[in-house]
């Protein structure tokens, strides 16, 4: 069963993984939805169980590269690669570009990967479409390229690990929308995608406006910006002077942690709330505490762990699902004290790991 994918019908597994914990050994069978055919925009999603491979037949140089290490969801992402790096008996080599603004050095990191004798490359991208020609010329190494969390649109990509962010959008969107349903008064969202470009960002951007089509939500234009604490900071701080009718703000994660003491602050708390459009320990600790409204939860994780285990199954030659993510769920006040934090989040006081061994 552990060397085999499992296609199976996965509600019954998806309550058991949120209703108990799951032991630190045993990520799997985690549910999860693959796309068919794979790689499609508008493809279909198919519920399925996903088991990773028991060990590696060698410990291949595994090579991951990530846009940034600033906030905790990569964090998160880190300790999935790292974990499963070291449960299948890999080598892995992190590098981090440092922002989204970046493209060009997480190129040449990749490029020094690659000439360093990496046997397969992870790729958390800056750009939807900047890392194209990268891609091929890897592929003609013969070398296995999974995009992982963001999106590559090259069809020279082996397998993808990651969620719909179309979905994640959507989700939050579609949470208001059922709060403000069309009839009842109109109130104000300001939205914060986060970066300009990226393939995640527009994603989330088009299933977060299309949720709240008519509906009695009513977008202000998206701010973008890079997902550092001080940019989406100041986003905030400018929407909330240009309109202090505003009822919610919605966008990343960084975004929803860095206005809840802003909030505080003004004594806005119950008259603007905050959602995000992914989870992180951050996210996960305001809603426990009231100081954020909602947000769903991609197992960001599970996603590092499975963009390893896709890796290791193309160099070995084993069947591995193309395009696959975690099963998406919102955590908000009704749920938020019975879903557990395994393989949502990072533990408690994790460190980055750049390197297994």
């Amino acid at each position: 069963m552990k060397n085999r994918i499992a296609l199976t019908l996965a509600s019954s597994a998806l309550a058991l993984t949120l209703a108990t914990p799951a032991l630190a050994e045993a990520w799997y069978p985690y549910p999860a939805q693959a796309v068919e055919p794979a790689f499609s925009a508008d493809g279909k999603a198919i519920d399925m169980s996903y088991s990773p491979l028991e060990k590696a037949e060698k410990p291949w140089n595994i090579c991951v590269s990530f846009p940034h290490m600033k906030d905790a969801y990569w964090l998160g992402v880190d300790y999935g690669v790292a974990e499963e790096a070291k449960d299948l008996g890999v080598k892995m080599n992190l590098v981090e570009a440092g922002g989204y603004t970046e493209l060009s050095k997480q190129i040449s990191q990749i490029e020094d990967c690659v000439a360093g004798g990496a046997q397969a490359v992870v790729i958390g991208a800056i750009s939807f479409d900047g890392l194209n020609n990268l891609v091929s010329e890897i592929k003609k190494k013969n070398i296995p390229v999974i995009d992982v969390i963001n999106g590559i649109s090259s069809p020279d990509i082996t397998a993808k690990s990651l969620v719909s962010f179309y979905t994640m959008g959507y989700e939050t969107g579609s949470y208001l929308a059922k709060k403000h349903p069309a009839g009842s008064e109109e109130v104000k969202v300001g939205w914060f995608p986060g970066p300009a470009g990226a393939g995640w960002v527009e994603a989330a951007n088009k299933g977060f406006l299309e949720a709240i089509k008519g509906s009695s939500v009513k977008a202000l234009e998206p701010k973008y910006g890079d997902t550092g604490k001080e940019a989406q900071l100041k986003l905030v701080e400018d929407v909330l002077q240009a309109e202090p009718d505003i009822r919610y703000i919605a966008g990343t994660a960084v975004t929803a942690e860095a206005a809840q003491g802003l909030i505080r602050e003004r004594g806005l708390k119950g008259k603007v709330d905050l959602l995000a459009f992914y989870m992180t320990p951050g996210v996960y600790e305001g809603i426990k505490r009231g100081f954020i409204l909602a947000a769903p939860a991609d197992s960001m994780v599970v996603q590092g762990r499975i963009a390893i285990d896709q890796a290791v199954r193309a160099l070995e030659g084993k069947e591995f699902v193309k395009h696959v993510g975690p099963k998406i769920f919102v955590v908000d006040p009704s749920n938020v004290k019975t879903v557990p934090q395994t393989n949502i989040l990072p533990p408690d006081g994790y460190k980055p790991v750049f390197s297994v061994n």
